[in-house]
């Protein structure tokens, strides 16, 4: 049966009003929100090249000493990214890049790629001091591979590989003076008989005269018949800047500019979406957690691009919202495969290149087995130290791990990785085994605290705070997974050249007496959250 109220009658009118209301005033508010924010990823993400192919973007970026290295990301949207694979499995196998012989190339391994697509074919090139060589990779299918690698000398820094309309490729390169080699038509050398030029004597000039870093990081673009030469330059008692050039011929002569001084937000290049709208792709230094990705709108005037909103990079930007940065950028595992998946998902790299034959997912099925095979005297010459990256503005990382089967003088455990690194592990001396605490965050070791052990399974969080540069890390353990306890000391995190990298987690065991030892980790799980104090 129907019942009318008069009480109810006008609860649905309130109700009908309520909805207009909320139609009328409040969904516009709410739907202003639903932008993308500056940064587009709170996460190391640097030296950022982007191509659109279609409706999709792809972006490169810098991992150095990190293996696989070069990391490809795709997005449909530029702001919602995934690791879709890496240009290399190994960039070169030496003593620095193998951690042996008491050698490492942190902060060193590849730098600053560039990211072409040319007749069918993706290009990403790269250079590194570790190999003294340029390297160029390519494939048919940026999201499958495989990828055809060659490489040549010499290691030309931060150089933009560019493929110009008349079927001339070429890399421009340098700091301050900039210059312009052509290479062969498949990219695969410099051509016979060529002559590098000078392109530009002082690319740092828009900047001033006083100048901390100068003009490099090229990124060279042509737009409408005209070229654009992106670079970063830094001038003494300022802030990192985008400085433009520009010319009617590659060769030139180049006409310069400043074009963005804001936050210190720099280095990239442009891209523009299906519907025309044009954006330039940057980054900024952000203490602890890296060197993160921003975007800024970008409109053309007198044939310049005009870069950000009144000059600033803005905090919305009129494109989708963020997602989330789990699980394309970073992702838990529970390091249960089945068979034919990937040995591990992409958001892992190791610590320079690994020991392939001394871990393991298939020992012992659910678990990451790290085992020892030679001895090592610190933790950052340590091999196989699984890494991925932190986020912000909070983030933490936990971890259990079965340490029964570890010998005298091994230590493992959850790692942030940085020179100034933080650590809480197990260590096994003789018959006993104790938690420790250790901190770098004087560059050198020092046990915080030790806490006897006689169980087999143990617990390990980190949670990092980087909200507005805070950079400090809380470390705890657990014994039963669910009641956790801090130990040691708060790290307070910094970014350092030497690594020249955000901090990472780092899952670690190491030996310093025997080898033969190993230690079996259960699963490891990331969180947009830390605990309130």
């Amino acid at each position: 049966m129907y019942y009318f109220s008069v009480g109810g009658f006008f609860n649905k009118i309130g109700l009908f009003c309520g909805i207009i209301f909320a139609s009328i005033f409040i969904s516009p508010l709410f739907a202003q929100t639903k932008q993308a924010q500056n940064p587009v990823i709170h996460a190391d993400v640097p030296d950022i090249a982007i191509i659109r192919v279609g409706g999709n973007y792809y972006m490169s970026s810098t991992t150095m000493h990190m293996s696989p290295g070069v990391p490809i990301m795709k997005s449909t949207d530029l702001i919602n990214w995934k690791l879709i694979g890496y240009a290399y499995d190994t960039l070169v196998s030496n003593d620095a890049m193998n951690l042996t012989n008491g050698k490492s190339t942190y902060g060193r391994g590849s730098w600053a790629s560039s990211l072409r697509f040319h007749n069918g074919t993706y290009y990403v090139s790269t250079f590194a001091q570790t190999s003294g060589k340029t390297h160029i990779y390519s494939t048919r299918d940026i999201e499958k591979g495989p990828w055809k690698a060659v490489s040549f000398r010499p290691s030309y820094h931060d150089h933009s590989l560019f493929f110009d309309d008349d079927g001339r490729v070429y890399l421009v390169y340098g700091a301050g003076k900039l210059r312009l080699v052509e290479l062969t038509a498949d990219a695969s050398g410099v051509k016979p008989g060529t002559t590098e030029q000078v392109l530009i004597e002082n690319a740092s000039a828009p900047a001033g005269p006083n100048i901390n870093l100068p003009a490099e990081g090229s990124q060279l673009f042509k737009v409408k018949g005209k070229y654009y030469l992106f670079n970063i330059v830094w001038p003494k008692d300022g802030m990192r800047t985008v400085v433009i050039h520009r010319a009617d011929k590659i060769t030139g002569p180049y006409e310069g500019r400043v074009a963005l001084q804001d936050l210190g937000v720099a280095q990239g290049g442009l891209i523009d979406t299906p519907d025309g709208q044009w954006y330039s792709y940057l980054f900024r230094d952000f203490g602890a957690v890296g060197r993160i990705p921003y975007l800024v709108p970008v409109t053309w005037a007198d044939g310049w691009p005009v870069l950000g909103t009144a000059g600033k990079a803005p905090q919305t930007l009129a494109l989708p919202p963020s997602k989330g940065l789990i699980p394309g950028i970073v992702a838990s595992d529970e390091f249960d495969r089945r068979p034919g998946a990937p040995a591990l998902p992409l958001v892992w790299q190791w610590n320079h290149n690994p020991d392939n034959a001394l871990w393991s997912l298939t020992d012992r099925q659910g678990y990451l087995r790290l085992k020892t095979g030679r001895v090592d005297s610190s933790f950052l010459l340590a091999r196989n130290t699984l890494t991925q990256r932190t986020i912000g503005p909070v983030c933490s990382g936990t971890t259990a791990l079965d340490i029964s089967q570890l010998k005298d003088g091994d230590f493992a455990g959850l790692a942030l990785l940085q020179k100034r690194y933080g650590l809480v592990g197990v260590e096994r001396t003789k018959d006993a085994k104790a938690i420790v605490m250790i901190s770098a965050e004087s560059e050198k070791p020092v046990e915080m605290q030790r806490i006897p052990l006689t169980q087999n399974k143990v617990y390990f969080k980190t949670e990092c705070d980087f909200t507005d540069r805070k950079d400090v890390a809380t470390f705890f353990y657990s014994l039963d997974g669910k009641s956790w306890k801090k130990i040691g000391a708060p790290l307070k995190m910094a970014y350092t050249l030497p690594h020249f990298m955000g901090y990472r987690f780092g899952l670690f065991n190491y030996a310093t007496k025997n080898t033969g030892g190993y230690a079996d980790f259960d699963y490891f799980r990331i969180t947009e959250q830390i605990s309130k104090e």
